[in-house]
């Protein structure tokens, strides 16, 4: 069975990346949403298992002593990780997979590596994204303005991913998106097997 392939996603906060995800994950029937583990709490609508598997510091601390994380980092007070295990059951089985990661993880990624696809995104500019902080109303404004400084960090981290795209109108955004998943998942180096298999039913010279 051909390997899966894995599929990260970053950007600033505020880009719209969840939404994005989410529609771009509906668009591709065969891609799956790698879900993390956090210590943050729950927000109102999220389920666990679905946005994130909501764990405690105790439980988070036992997994990093075990390993059982493919990357972890602290953001804004918390901490993300991609369990290990079943991250690597997958891909094994074949399954493509799409991991919403910010720029830490992503680097930890590439640093241990692991084979994936990194895809950027970038507001269309700064008005913009602080314009989606202040009205999803999940943050006061002194944690908006944390964020808000560190976007610019964050932004300047484009240069080390192998896609960037531009979230200006989201429709569009998701369409690009769902042309790097089609296009890498139609790379020789992914069909071989089956290319070689349709060779095999030709006649020889």
């Amino acid at each position: 069975m051909a390997q899966g392939i894995l599929f990260v996603i970053s950007a600033p906060s505020g880009t719209g990346k969840s939404s994005v995800a989410k529609k771009l994950l509906a668009s591709v029937d065969s891609l799956e949403f790698s879900v993390s583990y956090t210590t943050r709490p729950r927000r109102e609508g999220e389920t666990d298992g679905c946005e994130y598997h909501f764990v405690d510091d105790a439980r988070f601390d036992a997994m990093v002593a075990s390993g059982g994380f493919l990357e972890w980092a602290h953001v804004f007070g918390r901490r993300y990780g991609t369990g290990r295990e079943a991250t690597e059951a997958a891909l094994r089985n074949g399954r493509d997979l799409l991991l919403d990661i910010d720029v830490q993880g992503a680097q930890k990624v590439r640093e241990g590596g692991i084979p994936a696809v990194s895809v950027f995104l970038l507001p269309p500019d700064y008005v913009t994204l602080e314009s989606r902080l202040r009205s999803r109303a999940l943050d006061d404004a002194e944690q908006i303005a944390r964020r808000l400084a560190l976007a610019r960090q964050e932004a300047a981290e484009y240069p080390h991913y192998d896609y960037l795209v531009i979230n200006d109108r989201l429709e569009r955004t998701v369409d690009d998106l769902r042309c790097v998943v089609l296009a890498e998942k139609r790379r020789v180096a992914r069909l071989r097997s089956e290319a070689d298999r349709i060779l095999s039913t030709f006649p020889n010279p």
